[in-house]
Formats: structure tokens, sequence, C-alpha cells
């Protein structure tokens, strides 16, 4: 410990004869670890933001689609069709022991008014379960009960972006909006959910009882009356795929569906295309932190030349050493504790620059990045490691130089 110390005081001692030359050295160093704490920060930024995008959705969602619609050979695509009913809620909840909560729901695009401010929007139709099912609370005011569903009361709950473009900073609870001829008593406010992985503005939107919606909003036919665009469903804590291949089989034969016809529906389980966004962020971290690796590789390196350097510049140094008695491995620990204090210091420095730099990314850009106390352990593990790696041969080169001839040398 004593000679560790012994050889780490004299490495900073010849590090501060050349402080410039010793400063550049580090250079690479520093650029090195700030590139890879700000990189890593950037695509933990994005996999933290997916998460929460993710979070936003509600826990173990999945989504009941109709199917399509073939005319005159020409498939219009998922959703055309109308093939899905409330009674094919009711039964997922009755029948699939696997699902918690199911809700139907209809959607479509709609002009809101308040007195002279106008917000085209969408409006959601569904029943009190959606609340449930997508993790969303109630701000102000109070939700729409199954009682409002049986009298398609014109009741209904703002998202914020309706609130901020109608409303401009007026309480809305209490107050009534037109939509279409209809005036719609607004009983309560959303709590912001953000954007959907996919970058829908969630919180642009009208919840309302989905009789109302059909009879007074989106104007469902008769005929019609039945059918709905999705059915929402909330799977058990563990059992998605239980949950899936329950409903599956289960509209099939309410469907009266041959095994050798297609299902017309589309189950769609909303974490697992999310989660497939979430591991191509990770898979993006993992490729922005190689890449700025590279960078402490190019430091290394260049500690390695100014390192020869130095065991060229100081060979008599070394002669003199060696003949007063100086051993082989004292000599190989001062060169290796000149290289790993030049890599030390440039990693601390290389950790302060890559923190600051995540924070001006984050400011200037816009980008949410995550600094993690990993990436910073990490980056400045390794650039020790690089100082070791780069510094040995020089420490090597010196340590076994020919005394005679070290002493000869001009």
């Amino acid at each position: 410990m004593r000679k560790l110390v012994h050889s780490v005081t004299i490495a900073l001692d010849a590090l501060r004869v050349n402080k410039l030359r010793s400063a550049l050295t580090m250079l690479g160093i520093i650029i090195g670890v700030a590139a890879v704490i700000a990189m890593v920060g950037v695509g933990s930024g994005a996999e933290e933001r997916i998460k929460q995008q993710i979070a936003s959705i509600g826990s173990n969602v999945i989504v009941v689609l109709s199917g399509s619609l073939t005319s005159s050979g020409i498939r219009m695509g998922t959703g055309n069709a109308q093939t899905l009913t409330e009674d094919d809620s009711r039964a997922i909840v009755r029948e699939c022991d696997g699902v918690a909560l199911a809700t139907p729901a209809v959607r479509g695009g709609v002009q809101a008014v308040y007195g002279n401010s106008n917000w085209g929007t969408q409006v959601l139709g569904v029943t009190p379960d959606y609340l449930a099912i997508r993790d969303i609370e109630v701000a102000e005011g109070q939700p729409f009960t199954n009682a409002d569903v049986e009298a398609a009361a014109s009741v209904a709950l703002l998202g914020k972006t309706v609130i901020d473009n109608l409303f401009f900073g007026e309480d809305p609870v209490g107050r009534s909006i037109r939509i279409r001829t209809v005036s719609f008593t607004i009983i309560g406010t959303l709590v912001p959910k953000g954007q959907s992985p996919s970058g829908q503005d969630q919180d642009d939107v009208i919840l309302m009882p989905i009789s109302t919606a059909k009879k007074k909003v989106i104007g469902v036919s008769q005929a019609n009356y039945a059918a709905v665009g999705s059915i929402m469903v909330q799977a058990k804590e563990g059992r998605t795929e239980d949950a899936q291949e329950q409903m599956a089989s289960l509209l099939r034969q309410r469907h009266h569906l041959q095994s050798n016809e297609d299902d017309d529906f589309t189950i769609r389980n909303m974490e697992e295309v999310f989660r497939a966004q979430e591991n191509s962020a990770r898979v993006m971290s993992i490729l922005l932190a190689a890449i700025a690796s590279v960078s402490l590789i190019v430091g290394g390196i260049g500690i390695m030349n100014i390192m020869l350097v130095s065991v060229t510049e100081r060979t008599r140094e070394i002669g003199l050493r060696q003949a007063v008695g100086a051993k082989t491995t004292d000599i190989l620990a001062q060169f290796l504790a000149e290289a790993v204090t030049l890599s030390v210091a440039g990693g601390a420095a290389g950790v302060a620059v890559g923190v600051v730099a995540s924070f001006l990314i984050s400011y200037f850009a816009d980008w949410s990045t995550v600094v993690s106390i990993t990436a910073i352990v990490v980056g400045f593990l390794f650039s020790g490691l690089v100082g070791i790696f780069f510094g040995y041969y020089p420490a090597r080169k010196a340590a076994y130089m020919d005394p005679i001839e070290a002493l000869r040398y001009e």
C-alpha cells in the first residue's frame, strides 16, 4: 500500500511537469466518458418515456376490434365491418374467467361548442368500467354511472386538451357544451394521460355513456344499434394470454364461424405492441453507448502514445533508478500509475461533463434524459481499465529497459 501511494505521488509529480500535454491526453478520455454517459442518458430517457406511455394505457389491456369488410374483392381493413356487439362484451366478462372487466366502445369525430369557442375532437361512448380498465381518474366532479348509461343521459367527461381549447381557464364542471344539436352537462374532468406510445393525444377526448353517444351523437341506425367498434378488456393479473385465447374461442362460437373461416374480429394485446417499442429503445441505448465507447478506445490510444513518448524522454532517469536499486516492479508500477492516473482523472472530469451534457440535451432539445448511477460507475471504471490496458505496454517497456543502454542514452 505504501509503495502504491508512493508510485501515485511520483506519477502526479511527473504529470505536473507537462500540464498542457497531460490535459490534452486526458481530453480523449473526458470526451469518451462524457459521450457514454450522455448517450446512455438519452437512450434511458427514451425507455422511461415509453414505460410511462405504456402505463398510461392501463394494465393488462386487450383491445378487440371489429373485422374487415370485403366489397367487390376489395378488403377495406380492420374495423369496417360491424361484427362486435354490446352482448359480446357482456359475454366476455361472464364466460371468460381470465377477464376482469370489459366495456364496449364507439367512437366518432365531433365539433364541440362552448360560447364563442369550438374545438374538433373525438367522442368516445363507453361504460363506467372504461375508467377502471384504462386507469383513468376524474380530476374534478364525478364519473357517469350505469344509471346514466341506461337513461342515455346527456352528460360528459372532458380531457385536458378539450378543456384548454374551450374554456381557457374557466372551470368546466357544471357547465354545458353543445355537440351537434344536443346540450351536454360537464359532470367531471379527467386527469391528464399525455401521449400514447403511438403519439396520439389521449387528453383530446370527450367521454360519455355509450347509449348517449349512439342515440344523440354518432347516429347509429336501429338495425345496427347493438353494434360497437371495439371492446376494451382488462385481463386478470398474469392471465393475459389465457384471456386472449378464451375471448377468441368465445367470439368464434358466438359469431358462428366454421373451422375453415377466418376470424371476423382482431384481438390486440396493447402491452405486447408497446413492449416492442421499448425493446427498440433499449437496443438504441446499447447502440449509442457502443458508438460512444469508441471515443474511450481512441483516448486510450492517445494515452499509450504519450506514455511511449514519456518513456523515451525519461530513458536516462529510468537507467539511474535501476542503477540505484529500483526493481523492475517499481518502474512498472510508476509508469502504470501515470497512465491510470491520467485515465482516472479524465474519467472523473468526463463524468461531470457527461452529467452536464445530459441536462443540456434535455433542456435545449426538449428530450427526456435519465442519468443513471450505473452508467456513471461503468463509464468511470471503464476509463480506469483503459488506462491499465493501454498503459501496460509503455510501462513494461520502461521496466525491462537495459540499465547500461539507458544510462548511455542521449
